[in-house]
């Protein structure tokens, strides 16, 4: 069949389908992309004579489409995701902030960047890297490190391994991320004769590996010898959808369930081994817990640093782990008994091995009590009536008292991941969507929109604070233009207040985290005369102004009611925090200072970093 490089390339993406337990479906359901001198006459050509195989969506920024490909991912766990394309030079480098994103969250998708002339007729051409060292070397190259497979397509015959590679990568939940393929604008429009079989339906199964017997034996015994085991719950439960095995195996054990950012929902808020948020962002009760631990079980987690504290969590002497993960080199991590294994799997394995086992009835009860005193804890920071303008707890109280068992809040950056980690109570393993992986500025309105696109029957709730909404909110136009409904809520904070807070932590009392008109001594001016609901309007889409929190449960209503995209917009108190977490997280402060508060902070470093350990 004689078709282009761009044309073959559609029309295999659109023959990928993906399978796990005997479910098929497309792998690919659409391709974002923004085009220019690099793509148009290529891909977007293409695109546009097989619209019907691979659908196309506008997007309006480059790193905002693969964000959307990621939440469209994530929520697809992992099963589907999107394809991006973009020109060459700046089009393309814009990708590499989503692909790094993409790749430290262990998510599809596929980026098809523009790039120069591989047949060089006229170097250099716009926007093209004259890189002297080497004319093989274009921007694209920046891609490299954030990929999980990254290939150039000089030749035509080179295109059909390179999709099959690609597509090895992106269907392994062990090896998956951004996957490069950078393509020469002279290339994407050359003809040539493929063959039928590389258009053929392929599928893509994904397997569940099961555990070795003899690294299982090892945990099920370390298990059998737990006073306080605690089972820290990762993404991986929820990807490999196996939460209700997890709700078992604790009802069975008795062992209660702390859940990392990624894994927030692998059980309802109020189940009765459910402990909440563990880790710098947890709650009291699971930190509690996990100090206490003899045993940590950690199933679908990569162990970050703010899941242990900075390795100051785990405190007992002679804590061991026993990690269950799909992905070695997360497995193998804090010197844990080693269970390679899709995480239903090893969960399923795990039971069966610990034959009736179970904690002792005083771990049960600690766990309900601990529970119970941090349930009592939030109550008070979501009715806190702060006043105007209201806490963002309050604003957080509001949005979960509002939303459906099943309807999805999403957020990536600032203050709020933190304070939704311990608060939020979730009742469905996909009703929270946070980027905690890459934290990303910018991700919440994006990747809401690839959430909603993969699931169009729940409400998408985007919490975003006014620093990262100034980063990136151009994906309201594309959400108005295809008709997808968001609700918005844009909390107006006048900075970064995130960092803020950090900032006064560790003695740099909030440098530069204002959003202050300078003056004479500096940025402390008034608050800076910007509109963001007037910003938010201009782009197309419905906005609500709020005052309290009277005020914003009405207008979350409304928006509830409305089949648009709508915006609230609230101010909040940077200065009112959530509930602490009791847990440490390692930001180093200055070791010699002039300022008395740097100092005071210093000190507080050092006594702090005591607790921090290796495990080994």
């Amino acid at each position: 069949m004689r078709l282009t490089v761009g044309q073959a390339l559609v029309r295999f993406l659109a023959a990928q389908h993906s399978e796990r337990d005997g479910r098929r479906r497309p792998f690919f359901s659409g391709c974002l992309g923004i085009f220019g001198h690099g793509n148009v006459a290529g891909i977007g050509q293409a695109l546009l004579e097989h619209a019907d195989d691979l659908p196309y969506l506008m997007a309006r920024n480059e790193q905002a489409m693969v964000h959307t490909a990621v939440g469209y991912a994530r929520a697809a766990d992992r099963l589907a995701t999107m394809a991006c394309t973009t020109s060459i030079g700046p089009g393309a480098t814009n990708m590499v902030t989503g692909a790094a994103l993409a790749t430290i969250n262990r998510l599809p998708v596929l980026l098809l960047p523009g790039d120069v002339f591989a047949t060089r007729p006229a170097n250099p051409v716009l926007q093209e890297l004259e890189d002297a060292r080497s004319y093989d070397v274009s921007v694209n190259d920046c891609f490299k490190p954030v990929s999980k497979y990254w290939d150039r397509i000089n030749r035509p015959e080179q295109l059909p391994s390179a999709l099959l590679a690609a597509m090895r990568v992106l269907t392994d939940p062990a090896e998956t991320g951004a996957v490069t393929l950078a393509l020469p604008q002279d290339v994407q429009a050359e003809a040539f004769d493929w063959p039928d079989e590389l258009f053929a339906p392929r599928v893509w199964r994904i397997g569940r590996p099961v555990p070795e017997p003899a690294a299982l034996d090892e945990a099920a015994a370390i298990v059998r010898g737990a006073r306080r085991p605690l089972i820290v719950a990762g993404g991986g439960v929820i990807y490999s959808a196996a939460t209700d095995r997890l709700r078992d195996f604790a009802e069975r054990t008795g062992v209660p369930v702390a859940e990392t950012q990624a894994g927030k929902g692998a059980l309802p808020w109020d189940h009765a081994c459910a402990v909440g948020a563990v880790g710098a962002t947890g709650t009291v009760a699971a930190n509690a817990l996990a100090r206490e631990a003899d045993v940590v079980i950690g199933i679908g987690t990569r162990y970050s640093d703010f899941t242990t504290a900075s390795h100051s969590l785990f405190a007992h002497p002679g804590v061991r782990f026993v990690n269950v993960n799909v992905a070695r080199p997360d497995a193998v991590k804090l010197g844990g008994a080693t269970l390679v294994a899709d995480a239903r799997e090893g969960i399923d394995a795990l039971d069966r091995a610990l034959g009736g086992w179970s904690v002792p009835e005083a771990h049960r009860t600690r766990t309900r009590e601990l529970a119970l005193a941090w349930k009592t804890t939030v109550d008070a920071a979501f009715a806190l009536r702060h006043g105007t303008p209201p806490a963002q707890s309050e604003v957080i109280g509001i949005v979960n008292a509002e939303a459906g068992p099943r309807d999805v809040v999403v957020c990536a950056a600032g203050s709020m991941p933190g304070d939704l980690h311990k608060l939020w109570r979730t009742r469905d393993p996909k009703g929270y969507h946070v980027e905690y992986g890459y934290s990303c500025m910018g991700y919440e309105i994006a990747g809401g929109l690839g959430v909603k696109m993969a699931a169009p029957d729940r409400e998408v709730f985007v919490l975003v604070g006014d620093g990262s909404y100034l980063m990136m909110a151009q994906e309201l136009t594309t959400a108005v233009a295809e008709g997808i409904k968001l609700v918005v809520v844009l909390v107006q904070n006048h900075g970064y207040a995130s960092i803020g807070n950090l900032s006064e932590s560790v003695g740099a009392e909030r440098f530069g985290t204002r959003h202050r008109v300078r003056t004479p001594t500096g940025l402390d001016g008034d608050p800076i005369p910007v509109d963001l609901a007037a910003n938010a309007a201009s782009l197309g889409a419905d906005v609500i102004r709020a005052a309290d929190a009277d005020g914003f449960r009405k207008a979350l209503r409304q928006a509830i009611e409305s089949p648009r995209t709508t915006v609230v917009h609230v101010e909040t108190d940077p200065l009112v925090p959530g509930p602490d977490s009791e847990a440490w997280w390692d930001v180093p402060v200055a070791e010699v200072s002039a300022l008395e508060p740097t100092r005071d902070a210093r000190a507080r470093y050092d006594a702090a970093k005591k607790a921090q350990r290796r495990y080994l």
